[in-house]
């Protein structure tokens, strides 16, 4: 039995830290909770008045159609079209509005019906007691007259993932729609002969709306004839009841079928299982606009590696880490060796991004899953979602966020030849940069030298940026040549990470997290 903390709990003491100071963001926010200084007046987390996203000209990251840079920023939720209740869907995304999120991703269908706790793919009915198909056949969907949610038999399935998409959309956040879990496609209930059928429903039903992206996959691998026996391994621990093969061209039905049934542009990409990655079978796939990985849930996962080596494939896509180590995750799945934190979760960011990724998912599992009570728990589990929805490294997102806004987006590129020694391990220093400013992300504090003169101007300005808080603090200004030693504040150690920002001083850029 493991300890329900509450929210006091969390914003107590030193998890305080990582909401302390909210400065630089460009939106307000409304709500009566939360660090009082956030208060202000309502502004969606996105602007979509810019036009559709699509991918930019350089390969590297999403714009929209004016040209205005998007970062992503997503929040983990499988289970949000599944669980959430419509009060239950705007406390949530209320609360990811204030804290920066620009993107939450769940499967339409759910998650954990495929797995240990029901093993009833497709027949565990959502919080409101509906079913997404009729007798498990997705091209039967479960459609009833009228949309009312005061009339339970008007009140349908998708009625109520209507809603949700529609809520995200008022406040100013995109939905990564993921059609279908894993196990779904294990146990052959989405397969090649009916995933473009689906697909075109999907796209009709919601390939109007502004806020979409399709995420393809859901923790899921194509299978190779030489790994099938992986997978069916793979199904065998999970319990999923049956199993066959997961071929690319489901995929690809899956896909063409939403772009025949969408009514404007949407990007697409493809969420994988642990340790790999979407380009490992469809990086020459028109359909998928950007790549996604899945670094998986360890301690100082060297997700840059994996970010790398998709930033350097051809043909050229931007890349994202889709996720990493939940905040709140049991270490190896047992309390005992602890629990992953907001350090965990800006480690996985900044390296990620300033390797060379075009934006980054955040998750927790207390709110992936929409724990609550009488919920049993998919592993083991501290937090009710509505108190895990204000931990520090949810608000921390806020402050990787407001950073990489702060300077131009568009120009910049991962540079490891400006680290004189990027040291391994937990040490591991990343940098980034763009034609007038850099970035580098010293993960433990370690004192580093850095080689300047990779950015216009003759003299460069060096700012602290405190991941914890978003705080900028001067270190000084110095000739844009040569070599320079710097020092992170505190000792070097786990958990005492720092942004060193340098800018080209002719430029008169403000504080860094300071809107551009």
């Amino acid at each position: 039995m493991h300890d329900i903390l509450t929210r006091r709990d969390l914003l107590t003491g030193a998890a305080a830290v990582g909401v302390a100071a909210i400065g630089g963001t460009t939106w307000g926010r409304a709500a009566d909770d939360g660090p009082a200084a956030a208060r202000d007046t309502f502004r969606p987390s996105w602007d979509f008045s810019n036009g559709d996203l699509k991918v930019s000209d350089n390969k590297r990251f999403l714009v929209h159609s004016d040209g205005a840079p998007f970062f992503y920023l997503s929040d983990t939720n499988w289970q949000f079209f599944h669980r959430a209740r419509r009060e239950d869907a705007e406390r949530l995304l209320e609360k990811r509005r204030q804290q920066g999120f620009t993107v939450i991703c769940g499967a339409v269908t759910g998650a954990l019906d495929t797995d240990i706790h029901f093993n009833k793919p497709l027949r565990v009915p959502n919080v409101y007691g509906k079913l997404p198909f009729i007798d498990q056949d997705v091209t039967r969907p479960a459609i009833t007259q009228g949309s009312d949610p005061n009339n339970d038999a008007q009140y349908d399935y998708w009625d109520h993932v209507d809603y949700l998409v529609g809520l995200a959309e008022s406040k100013g956040i995109y939905v990564g729609l993921i059609p279908a879990w894993y196990g779904h496609y294990r146990t052959g209930l989405v397969n090649e002969s009916n995933a473009r059928s689906y697909g075109r429903f999907l796209g009709k039903r919601y390939g109007a709306r502004p806020n979409v992206i399709w995420v393809l996959g859901g923790d899921t691998n194509v299978d190779r004839p030489l790994n099938s026996l992986r997978g069916l391994a793979a199904s065998i621990k999970r319990q999923v009841q049956g199993a066959v093969d997961i071929t690319a061209d489901l995929f690809r039905e899956m896909a063409a079928g939403i772009k025949e049934g969408e009514a404007r542009p949407h990007p697409m990409t493809f969420h994988p299982r642990g340790g790999t990655s979407s380009s490992s079978w469809f990086q020459n796939d028109a359909w998928l606009d950007f790549n996604m990985i899945q670094s998986g849930h360890g301690i100082d996962v060297s997700n840059y590696t994996m970010v790398s080596a998709d930033y350097n494939r051809t043909p050229v896509k931007p890349t994202m880490d889709g996720e990493n180590s939940y905040e709140d995750y049991a270490v190896d799945h047992r309390p005992e060796k602890g629990w992953f934190n907001d350090y965990d979760t800006r480690q996985a960011a900044y390296w990620g991004l300033f390797a060379g990724g075009h934006g980054h998912t955040y998750g927790c599992r207390g709110v992936w899953q929409m724990y609550e009570p009488g919920r049993a728990p998919y592993n083991p589990l501290r937090f009710y979602w509505y108190d895990a929805m204000d931990m520090p490294g949810a608000w921390q997102m806020l402050h990787v966020r407001n950073l990489m806004l702060s300077r131009p987006m568009l120009s910049r590129i991962p540079d490891q030849s400006m680290l004189q020694d990027a040291f391994s391990g937990a040490d591991h220093i990343r940098a980034t940069r763009g034609d007038d400013y850099a970035f580098i992300y010293a993960a433990t504090g370690k004192p580093f030298t850095v080689h300047l003169g990779k950015i216009t101007g003759s003299t460069v300005v060096g700012w602290w940026f405190d991941p914890r808080n978003g705080s900028a603090t001067p270190v000084g200004e110095f000739p844009n040549i040569g070599a320079q030693q710097f020092r992170p504040p505190g000792e070097p150690q786990r958990g005492n990470d720092w942004v060193l920002v340098l800018d080209d001083k002719a430029k008169g850029f403000a504080a860094p997290g300071a809107p551009l």
